[in-house]
């Protein structure tokens, strides 16, 4: 095994060691049971120190690519070919925070073009504010004290209510209250997965999604996002290639592309579900900016093998972190009972809020003036774009998103400083590919298109 050490650079030498082996395991496919040289025989190998050397060895043992067998020596554990492929957790989790720090980091006044979330000015506080005082008023324990692990009944049974209008026939027992949606996927993926598993996701997709399995260790692979939804073709020859756990889905307005699923391609999803015996994530959390509901995975599939996600915090807060997931019976005890071990509960005093809201009929109406805002601002925010020949990869029936590209030939990085000159951010298209591939594309946020400053850009890069 020949590694590269350079002492001259500012990386240790024990974490150049532990990637030069990480790189060999990928690159020979290594399966289990290759033996590794000693501890003291690579440190003479390559002139360096033994510690070093056990340095490396303890970091590649917690990566799960080697394993210790005590008096003989280290061996290339299993699956570990595989792990080993994927990028760093460190640089996988690095390329995505960069790009959120890039939006939760601009100065207040900067124009957040690539977010994805609605601005302040136009949150309704008048109702919101109303509920909270009257919590506050009413229930000393929705501030003070613990919810309960599964998430009141009361507010379970209001979200069964919500989920038939969509043809989604779950029982209050089947749904578990969470702190958004980005704490739904965090419950799935350590209930449902483990090191080395293969995941199936949208290319382009939730990026935000790859760093969490990235995390986790989980394998990566993209599917392409088309305008009705998964690549059908492309997805039965990945399914020739792997054998995923899970395929992870945002059905309704697509982040990014604010694509839609088609009924014909959501029933060969589940058909090839149920041939590969893969389980489905299906993330609806945009449901409410949807004027006429279309077809749901979970619908279809009456929560068989299909968990499906939903959240109010895209339309009612950013701040007030209440989400859901409707899960198969079988599945509701074990989300529990990890929700209980890694937070206890949800907010107490969210749930009540959001609770409230949906009592008196002011979270509808809201929603209601949301749809028809978007509607508007997602008609003007097309016309801005055709006038300025940008590429439009499909054209959304509402929600906040769109994936688009300039007619002139700019690399990423002149087009982010193009934004910069005029006071705009944008999320970088490479996150939202699993695989981080350069791309022209930008996921654009129709709330902030009519600002001078977006038009100015627009413009500019034309």
């Amino acid at each position: 095994m020949k590694l590269k050490v350079n002492r001259d650079s500012p990386t240790p030498i024990a974490q150049q060691v532990e990637a030069g082996i990480s790189a060999w395991i990928a690159a020979h496919g290594a399966g289990g049971g290759h033996r590794l040289p000693s501890i003291r025989r690579l440190a003479a190998a390559h002139q360096i120190s033994r510690n070093a050397v056990i340095d490396a060895y303890e970091r590649l043992i917690a990566a799960g690519l080697v394993r210790s067998r005590p008096g003989s020596g280290f061996y290339v554990a299993e699956s570990s070919a595989s792990l080993a492929a994927q990028p760093s957790v460190a640089s996988a989790l690095e390329e995505v925070t960069n790009g959120l720090w890039g939006l939760f980091s601009a100065n207040e006044h900067t124009l957040k073009l690539g977010c994805g979330w609605l601005p302040s000015h136009w949150r309704e506080s008048d109702d919101l504010t109303h509920a909270i005082r009257q919590v506050a008023r009413k229930s000393r324990s929705g501030i003070f004290e613990y919810s309960t692990p599964q998430g009141p009944e009361e507010l379970r049974r209001l979200i069964q209510e919500r989920l038939r209008p969509l043809a989604i026939n779950a029982d209050a027992q089947q749904i578990v209250i969470t702190g958004g949606g980005s704490h739904s996927l965090d419950l799935l993926v350590r209930m449902l997965l483990e090191p080395g598993d293969v995941v199936f996701v949208e290319s382009p997709g939730y990026y935000n999604l790859f760093g969490l399995l990235h995390l986790q260790r989980i394998r990566v692979i993209g599917v392409p996002r088309l305008a009705d939804g998964p690549d059908i073709e492309r997805l039965e020859a990945l399914l020739a290639q792997y054998q995923p756990k899970l395929f992870y889905i945002n059905s309704v307005f697509h982040n990014p592309t604010g694509s839609t699923l088609a009924p014909a391609v959501a029933h060969r999803v589940l058909q090839l579900a149920e041939q590969h015996d893969f389980q489905v994530i299906e993330d609806d959390i945009y449901a409410d900016f949807q004027h006429t509901p279309t077809t749901r995975l979970a619908a279809l599939d009456g929560l068989n093998r299909v968990l499906y996600l939903g959240s109010f915090s895209k339309s009612l807060s950013s701040s007030l972190r209440v989400g859901f997931i409707a899960a198969p019976p079988s599945l509701v005890q074990r989300l529990v009972d990890i929700k209980m071990l890694t937070s206890i509960s949800a907010s107490r005093f969210a749930e009540q809020v959001v609770t409230t809201m949906l009592l008196n009929g002011s979270y509808r109406k809201l929603t209601e003036r949301l749809r028809t805002k978007l509607s508007r601002e997602m008609a003007m925010a097309l016309a801005l774009l055709k006038k300025a020949k940008w590429e439009i990869y499909t054209e959304p029936a509402g929600g906040m998103f769109m994936w688009a590209k300039p007619p002139a030939k700019m690399t990423p990085e002149a087009l982010t400083k193009l934004a910069n000159q005029w006071e705009v951010t944008l999320s970088p298209g490479h996150l939202f590919f699993a695989d981080h591939q350069a791309t022209p594309w930008l996921r654009l946020n129709v709330a902030y298109m009519q600002d001078p400053r977006a038009k100015g850009f627009i413009e500019a890069a034309s």
